[in-house]
Formats: structure tokens, sequence, C-alpha cells
């Protein structure tokens, strides 16, 4: 099915912009996508826009429910357009993959806590941590010793930089560690 990405911002009362416009797309195209990976693609297709741009437009589009933004431990924040469903996420502990996954119990909320402490709860966000196939299996050709090379590849690591088209296997995205603050406040 294809969407009019102009039709939904103008649905919306969202004023349409080549820059909303490209960012919707490429939020589209790779999912659980960092924000510096996002202006990358937005750069090739209209040019020049500066990060705050991005950023400004995706926070608009996350507030609209255009977009979903996740922030899993230890990473960026990741854009996805799936929203409107009640799905939560796979997350490989070494090279960072994440692959969404349908949740099995239901409507949102899919969990109930103990205590709501007075809370009215409309969504619980669940992110299953573990090794993707891939990971696991460079770990265990690693410890069979078919491979030397791949032990050390096997421990926790951040995943490699990557362009901002690249798919994984199984055709999702696999998302870009580019925390640029960390590595300014880092050097001095």
């Amino acid at each position: 099915m294809v969407i009019d990405s102009a039709a939904l911002l103008r649905e919306r009362g969202i004023q349409v912009t080549a820059q909303r416009l490209a960012v919707l797309r490429a939020v589209a195209v790779q999912p659980h996508v960092t924000a510096d990976a996002v202006a990358e693609v937005v750069r090739t297709e209209i040019g020049a826009i500066s990060l705050q741009s991005v950023y400004d437009a995706l926070a608009l589009l996350v507030s609209e429910g255009l977009i979903r933004r996740i922030q899993p431990s230890g990473s960026a924040a990741l854009f996805e357009d799936r929203v409107g469903d009640n799905h939560h996420h796979l997350i490989c502990r070494d090279c960072g993959r994440v692959v969404d996954v349908d949740c099995t119990a239901g409507a949102a909320p899919c969990l109930t806590p103990a205590e709501d402490s007075g809370y009215e709860i409309d969504e619980a966000e669940v992110a299953y941590w573990g090794r993707c196939p891939d990971c696991l299996g460079q770990s265990r050709a690693a410890s069979s010793g078919d491979h030397p090379k791949r032990a050390r590849s096997s421990q926790r690591r951040t995943p490699p930089s990557q362009s901002p088209t690249q798919q994984s296997t199984d055709g999702k995205s696999v998302p870009r560690s580019n925390n640029r603050r960390a590595r300014r406040s880092s050097r001095g």
C-alpha cells in the first residue's frame, strides 16, 4: 500500500515541507534508524539540512504519531514508522541489531504491573535482549576453533558505523551507533 506522505501531513494539519517529507521517507526506508543516519539520507535526497532541522522534524512527527521513537538502553534514539500497533523489539547485545516482534498478549498495554500507583496505564514497552542469529553463529564458530579471527569479534562491541541504507540479512535495518556528543566530550 502506497501512502501519500504529503496528504498524511496535511490530514494532521502539518505544513508540508521538503525536509519533513524527506525525513518521513528516510524513516520508512530504514526502520530503527538514528537521527544522524536520517540526516545523511535526507542530505543525499534534498541537499543541505542541519542536524537540528532533522531533530525538529523527527520530534514533530513523533508528537503527531506518524513515527515512533524508541531508545534501547545504551543506544541513541531510534525511529521507525511502524505505529498504531502493539509491537515490541528484539535487540542484539553484540551488534545492536533491532527487529520488530509482534506482541503475543494482544492489545496495549499488554502487561499489567502488580501496583499501578494510581496511573492510568495505556502502553507497555518491551525490549527483548539477546544475540541475533548472525552473532550467535559467529560465537559458535569461534568457540569451535573454526575461525580464530572471529573470536575477538564475538565479544560485546559497539556496532560499526554503517551506511544509512545498509540492511541486515533479514531485510531489517541495522542501527548505527553514532553519538557525536559522546565522542566530542570524551576528547576533552
